[in-house]
């Protein structure tokens, strides 16, 4: 079946030297499915309750359609993570821009993911690196806001090696495989990201 949202035109995409961020399409389905299935046990710890009624086609049509709409709108970005090599993608991960804020506040927040199989090869650090200059540079934003659980230790290494530095604790902030946890609140300003910027050129 073809969707009316399934074309690759309109896609933004943002490059690093091994991934590929770029909106998702009818075609990344099966891979995702895949990824998200095979790794269900290793994300449940960190992401909102989901069933395998969540994994069905038309389910991740309305998400495609959703994040063509919102990324036209320019309220919220959602793309996947590709390792890209030799001419050949595959799915890894998904990173979020969403929420954002104009006028006095002029920021937005990020959330990823991860799968199992990829974790811990630095490809979210990468994939974190690689959204920074559209947040700040396209988007034209001020601040960039995180969140975690206390014991993720590979968030914090992932907004660390970023330049995010941590700005408090929210008791209760998100719901988590159906409790409501606590998080460590990270940020990003602009300030901090034009000075990393300038000494990795010096």
């Amino acid at each position: 079946m073809l969707w009316p949202w399934s074309s690759p035109a309109p896609l933004i995409a943002l490059r690093g030297p091994r991934v590929l961020l770029r909106l998702p399409q009818m075609g990344d389905y099966d891979a995702w499915y895949a990824l998200r299935r095979s790794s269900r046990d290793f994300l449940r710890p960190f992401e909102p309750r989901w069933t395998e009624a969540d994994l069905g086609r038309r389910v991740f049509a309305t998400r495609v359609k959703r994040a063509r709409e919102e990324a036209g709108e320019g309220s919220d970005y959602s793309f996947f993570i590709f390792l890209s090599a030799a001419r050949q993608e595959t799915l890894v991960g998904g990173i979020t821009l969403s929420n954002i804020r104009r006028r006095a506040a002029q920021f937005v927040n990020l959330g990823y993911w991860m799968g199992q199989s990829f974790a811990g090869q630095g490809l979210m650090s990468e994939a974190v690196g690689v959204s920074l200059p559209f947040v700040f540079d396209t988007l034209d934003l001020h601040r960039i806001h995180a969140a975690f659980l206390p014991g993720n230790a590979a968030s914090r290494r992932v907004l660390e090696k970023n330049g995010f530095a941590e700005e408090g604790f929210a008791e209760n902030y998100l719901q988590i495989n159906g409790r409501w946890e606590d998080h460590v609140l990270f940020g990003l300003t602009r300030e901090r990201y034009e000075l990393g910027r300038y000494l990795r050129r010096v």
